[in-house]
C-alpha cells in the first residue's frame, strides 16, 4: 500500500493551527479561574496534540476534521480558562434567551460527540475496518457515545476523590439533570458528524483514497 503524502498547504495551515493553540494554552496558563479545573478541561488538548503531531507522516486526517479537531481544542482552553460555568459568551447567550443557567458547557458536549464521531468514522473507513455506510454511521455514533459516557464517569470519579472541590469541573449549576443533558449533546453532536457533514467528509475520504 502506497503512503498518503498530505499536500504541501496543509501542512503549513496544520503548524499554524498547532501553534495558536499552544499560544492559547499558554495565554490561558497565566491567570486561569482554577488552576486544578483548568488542568483536567484541557488534558485533552495536551494529549490530542502530540498525537497528532506524531501519527501526521502515517495517517494525516481530512481537512475537514483538522479543522473541527482545532475549534474543539479552543472551546476546551476557553472552558478551562473560564471554568464552563463562568465563560462569559455563555452568560450572554444565557440573557439573550432567558435560560436559567450559563449552557456554554452544551457547547463542549456537542463538540464531544462531532470529534470522536468523525474521528471513528474516518478510521473505519480508510482501514476498512467496516463496510456498509449506515453500519460505519452507527459505530461512529456508538463510539462518539460510549466516550461521552467515559467523561461522564471521570466527572463522577473526581468529585468523589475531590468532594467539594470538583463543582467547578463538573459544571452542573444545580441542574439535576446534567450528565443526560450532557450525553444528549454529544450524541446530537455525532448525528450532525454521521449526517449533515457525511457528504463533505466521504468527499475528503475519497479524495485521500484517489492520491495513494
Amino acid at each position: 500500500m502506497q503512503t498518503y503524502h498530505p499536500p504541501p498547504h496543509q501542512a503549513r495551515y496544520l503548524l499554524v493551527a498547532a501553534a495558536l493553540i499552544v499560544l492559547a494554552l499558554l495565554v490561558s496558563f497565566i491567570d486561569p479561574h482554577d488552576r486544578l479545573t483548568w488542568l483536567m478541561e484541557v488534558m485533552p488538548v495536551l494529549i490530542a496534540l502530540p498525537l497528532l503531531a506524531f501519527t501526521y507522516r502515517r495517517f494525516p486526517l481530512t481537512s475537514l476534521l483538522y479543522f473541527l479537531i482545532f475549534l474543539h481544542a479552543l472551546i476546551l482552553i476557553v472552558g478551562g480558562t473560564y471554568t464552563y460555568a463562568h465563560v462569559p459568551v455563555g452568560f450572554w447567550v444565557q440573557d439573550v434567551f432567558g435560560l436559567a443557567r450559563n449552557p456554554y458547557d452544551k457547547l463542549g458536549h456537542l463538540w464531544q460527540g462531532l470529534v470522536p464521531a468523525l474521528v471513528a468514522k474516518e478510521i473505519f473507513v480508510r482501514r476498512h475496518f467496516v463496510t456498509g455506510k449506515k453500519m460505519v454511521a452507527f459505530l461512529a455514533i456508538c463510539v462518539a457515545m460510549a466516550i461521552s459516557a467515559w467523561y461522564e464517569l471521570i466527572e463522577w470519579w473526581a468529585a468523589v476523590i475531590m468532594g467539594q472541590g470538583a463543582d467547578e469541573f463538573l459544571g452542573t449549576q444545580g441542574d439535576q439533570w446534567d450528565t443526560q443533558s450532557d450525553m444528549c449533546m454529544a450524541f446530537i453532536g455525532a448525528m450532525i458528524a454521521v449526517l449533515l457533514l457525511a457528504k463533505w467528509h466521504d468527499r475528503q475520504i475519497a479524495a485521500i483514497g484517489s492520491s495513494r
